[in-house]
């Protein structure tokens, strides 16, 4: 099962909003074949594994199939994966995890019993849901993760103060944090972000081929340059301004330049009692966005904190310490939270110099079922 997983995590990046998932078939002591999910719409892992078998020259017949999440049972993108498994004279099933989703939540496993396969389920049960966190959280209660993420020199600055343009955190620690933007299907940034920065905030490298990113900038006032890239692109992906109805009625000539330049004005009035984050985030629940990737400046970070709206967060600390020459002070938007925030399963990994702490909040170990 552990290799399993292995296999499953290659899919990360890729198959999003998909679950990762990996599968080994074992017969007569050995593996004879593997596979994993490779990309969205693409042949699950069972299939893969399957034929991963007959390339081989080995009969999966009476052999053992270990799964990292419940085989499904439904025809979408692709065939039903319990059809195939049946087909193939698999005599048992050992999976990690159910798929929360309302079309399976063990129907998969009840057919494939109900067609004489043995099914046990929950062999590293917990490591299964920390591969596919966020895919169990929007299953399950249909909600959108969010993750924070953040670079910051040692002393807490996000940026230089005279040179908007020198970064932060190294060459490998922004390919690494591209990772995260190959993840989600969305990325929100503060108004502030946009007008220091004028960021294209589109995904590059590995598994970012063609990737449909919707871009949010939340945006109060309706400040967002006409002439910035984010607006100069939105036809070509998606541009969400997030903006107080007040500001929109007020300025109806921007507004209608803007839809015109492509971009989806999403206005709020009165919202009764109700945060602008968390009208968005039920929003992006509703179109199903099942990640969310914030890389908002130190107020937009504060804030999805402030009201513990964050499932995950990647803080990559550069060892630098900028003192007068940096700006953008996350640690003292952050005086102010009354609640302290601690995270579970912390990943530590260096790049170059660089320090990268990941983990998951409260809210995503509850949201994940952990």
């Amino acid at each position: 099962m552990r290799k399993a997983l292995k296999l499953a995590s290659r899919g990360i990046g890729s198959v999003e909003p998909n679950p990762a998932v990996g599968c080994v078939i074992v017969k007569g002591g050995q593996v004879i074949g593997k596979g994993w999910h490779k990309t969205f719409g693409g042949p699950h892992a069972e299939i893969n594994a399957l034929n991963d078998c007959r390339n081989l020259g080995a009969n999966p017949k009476g052999g053992t199939m270990y799964v990292t999440l419940e085989p499904c049972c439904h025809i979408g993108k692709t065939g039903a994966c319990t059809r195939v498994i049946i087909d193939a004279g698999i005599t048992k099933l050992v999976a990690a995890i159910t798929d929360p989703s309302a079309h399976a939540r063990g129907k998969g496993f009840e057919m494939l019993r109900q067609a004489g396969i043995d099914v046990e389920v929950g062999l590293c049960e917990q490591e299964a849901k920390l591969l596919n966190a966020p895919f169990i959280k929007f299953a399950s209660a249909g909600r959108t993760w969010v993750i924070l993420k953040w670079a910051q020199s040692i002393d807490g600055k996000l940026a230089y103060a005279n040179d908007k343009h020198k970064w932060m955190s190294c060459e490998s620690s922004r390919k690494d944090a591209h990772s995260l933007r190959s993840r989600a299907q969305a990325i929100l940034v503060g108004i502030g972000t946009v007008l220091a920065d004028d960021p294209l905030l589109t995904p590059r490298g590995t598994g970012s081929k063609d990737k449909k990113l919707t871009r949010i900038v939340m945006d109060n006032q309706l400040r967002i340059p006409l002439s910035s890239q984010l607006v100069k692109t939105a036809n070509n992906q998606p541009v969400i301004v997030v903006t107080y109805a007040g500001s929109a009625a007020a300025d109806a000539g921007k507004t209608e330049s803007l839809e015109k330049a492509g971009v989806e004005i999403l206005a709020f009035g009165d919202l009764q009692g109700k945060s602008n984050l968390a009208f968005v985030l039920d929003e992006l629940s509703k179109r199903g966005i099942a990640q969310l990737l914030v890389e908002g400046g130190p107020k937009i970070l504060a804030s999805f904190l402030r009201e513990d709206l964050a499932d995950e967060l990647c803080v990559y600390i550069a060892p630098k310490i900028l003192g007068n020459f940096g700006t953008a002070e996350v640690a003292k938007e952050l005086t102010d939270i009354k609640t302290t925030t601690a995270l579970h399963h912390v990943q530590v990994k260096t790049f170059d110099g660089d320090t990268r702490i990941s983990g998951l909040t409260d809210n995503g170990l509850k949201s994940a079922g952990i």
